[in-house]
């Protein structure tokens, strides 16, 4: 079923309605529609939160009656919203369009929370560092050398992963991970009350860029390159990940099983034990991504810093058929 359309009325005189135009707010700068419902349902009765458009970053707040709208409207325009990690909210008044109808591209259910993939090993933290602390990091890769790859740009610390043999030179030290990244660091323990066995001591750093548009070949990071613990901070711009789990009797159906999950600006992926040894991760090549009946356009760039540590000998996990070090 379709959703209701609004759109911000024209001209500077808003009439007083039931649906209330708010910028700033949405999927795409980390805000969950259930947050958003939450935050505004102190002014009344919410009867929905629906996409603007298809940016991710506008929503319409629909209420049953006026005055809750014009209280939501006084109280939070242009105010930071202590509901919404302090986000300032562009709002006004707006009025139901005829309906467009949203065209999936995608057969696979996108899910909001790690839980709902019943993917074993795969964790998954919002807002994990601030949005100060995502401009600081940003800003920081930015003033460093960038290395080009095909269709992306990547900086590699600790250690450099090649690309053409899908490993690392453990004899190539390239130094300690950066004095930036310690806010990220000092939090990554708080994954142990997830996963008991959550390795938390991390020595490789590398540091993705992806234009629009570009995504992730569906793989799995190599067992005799890294331990069992990959984490995965997503900056800047959303995207929908997805996972392919294989049959066990045949490794090369790798279609067997499909879930995906949309990873929002800040949030903290952990790929450990089955997740991570026997389950291909990718991101899909896209422009524009749907999530539940929300039509998310990518931003201009997404940053991903993701933290493994270095295997220094064989793998011995339980997963043979997918292990190089057993195969």
């Amino acid at each position: 079923m379709g959703l209701p359309k609004f759109t911000r009325p024209k001209g500077h005189d808003d009439e007083l309605c039931c649906n209330l135009y708010v910028a700033n707010c949405g999927p795409a700068v980390g805000l969950t529609i259930d947050s958003i419902t939450s935050a505004f349902s102190k002014f009344g009765t919410v009867k929905g939160v629906y996409p603007a458009d298809e940016s991710g970053s506008r929503v319409i707040v629909s209420y049953y009656d006026e005055n809750s709208a014009q209280s939501a409207l006084k109280a939070l325009d242009r105010c930071p919203c202590p509901d919404l990690g302090g986000r300032s909210l562009h709002i006004r008044y707006s009025v139901q369009r005829p309906q467009l109808q949203v065209v999936a591209t995608d057969s696979v259910e996108v899910c909001l929370e790690a839980s709902e993939l019943n993917i074993p090993g795969i964790y998954l933290i919002h807002d994990f560092v601030s949005a100060q602390e995502e401009e600081q990091l940003l800003a920081a890769v930015d003033e460093r050398p960038w290395h080009s790859l095909a269709k992306r740009r990547v900086q590699h610390y600790g250690y450099e992963f090649c690309y053409d043999i899908r490993n690392v030179n453990t004899q190539h030290r390239l130094g300690n991970l950066p004095s930036f990244v310690d806010c990220i660091l000092e939090k990554i323990p708080v994954f142990k009350k997830l996963d008991e066995a959550a390795d938390v001591s991390l020595d490789q750093l590398t540091v993705n860029e992806y234009p629009t548009g570009v995504g992730l070949s569906p793989h799995i990071d190599t067992h005799s390159a890294f331990e069992g613990s990959i984490y995965s901070l997503s900056l800047s711009g959303p995207c929908i990940m997805e996972f392919r789990g294989s049959d066990d009797r045949d490794k090369e159906r790798s279609n067997s099983r499909r879930r995906a999950i949309y990873l929002p600006p800040r949030s903290m992926l952990l790929l450990s034990g089955e997740g991570r040894y026997a389950w291909q991760h990718y991101i899909p090549h896209h422009k524009v991504d749907k999530v539940k009946d929300t039509v998310i356009r990518r931003g201009s760039r997404r940053v991903s810093f993701t933290f493994r540590k270095v295997r220094k000998g064989p793998c011995q996990c339980d997963y043979s058929q997918f292990c190089d070090s057993q195969s």
